[in-house]
Formats: structure tokens, sequence, C-alpha cells
């Protein structure tokens, strides 16, 4: 007859799968979050009965996959009863080193949790002059970047300015 074997398997893709498929294209382009699990429980809502396992290799075999949500970890407390120091820095023109330096404190994620990074930073030069790193986010981390800084460095009329707007004299 010249007709191959394999014609008389084929079975042709059913309505319902393309319509499945169509459905799971619109929830992921709706809700770009949403993985296997919750398209198969959107599916549900509409009364569409599937498996999850059915739902996780289409979403293979087209190509989607839900993006990943990050957590914003809040930092900064600007709202505080502490003292506000007035910015000494503010109009003075930089002529040299050792003039201004200025502090930070910032956090390095590691692999079972922080660690905390202080450094002091020549605003003219824009070089780390003192740093400290530490478990904790302590006033002893501080201290020790502004000893390094002080040990390599003369202090005489200089300005120590932090990133939040507050400075004083050394």
């Amino acid at each position: 007859m010249g007709i191959k074997r394999s014609t008389l398997y084929y079975k042709p893709k059913d309505k319902k799968e393309t319509d499945i498929k169509n459905k799971i294209k619109d929830i992921s382009y709706k809700h770009p979050y949403y993985g296997y699990r919750r398209i198969t429980a959107s599916l549900r809502r509409d009364k569409v009965i599937v498996n999850h396992k059915k739902v996780l290799k289409m979403m293979q075999e087209m190509g989607i996959q839900g993006r990943i949500k990050h957590k914003y970890i809040t930092t900064t407390n600007s709202k505080h009863n502490n003292k506000i120091y007035s910015n000494l820095v503010k109009d003075q023109e930089l002529t040299g080193i050792n003039q201004v330096w200025c502090a930070d404190i910032t956090y390095i994620r590691i692999l079972n949790g922080f660690v905390y990074l202080a450094s002091i930073i020549d605003i003219y030069s824009r070089k780390i002059i003192g740093y400290a790193i530490g478990k904790t986010l302590s006033s002893k981390l501080v201290i020790a970047a502004l000893n390094m800084a002080i040990a390599t460095r003369k202090t005489d009329n200089l300005i120590h300015h932090y990133r939040s707007g507050d400075s004083i004299y050394l």
C-alpha cells in the first residue's frame, strides 16, 4: 500500500491538550511569578482537571518558567530620635588628602548569613584607608576601622563624615 507503519500508531494531539497549553500561556503572561503549582491551582479554579506533573511537562515543552521573587531587605533606619549633626562638608572645596573622611557600613551575604564591612574612605583620593569585617553590627567594628585609618594617616584638622549626612571634627 505504500503507507508507513508509524502512521497507523499516530495519535493526533487532541484539542483539550492545546486548550490547556493556551490557558497555561495566558496564566503565565498574567502572572509571571507563578510556577507550575500555582498554574495548576489556577487551572483547577477554572474547572480544568489536570495533574501538576502534566502542567510541569507542558511548561517545560513550551519553555515557560516562573520568575523568582527576591526579598528586599531594609537595612537603613532613617526614622530615629538620635541627634542629627549638620553637614560640615556641603560647601567645602577639597584641595588634598586627609581633609574629609567618609564612613560607611554595608553587609555582605555569605552562605550561612551576613558579615558586616565598615570602611573609612578619604574623599579626595577615594581610597579606603581603614576597614574592618565582623559577624555582628557593633560599635567595635566601626572603631576598629577608624583606628586603622588613624594609624595610617594624619588627622590634623580632619572632618569625619558619615553617609547619613552627619559630620564631626577630629
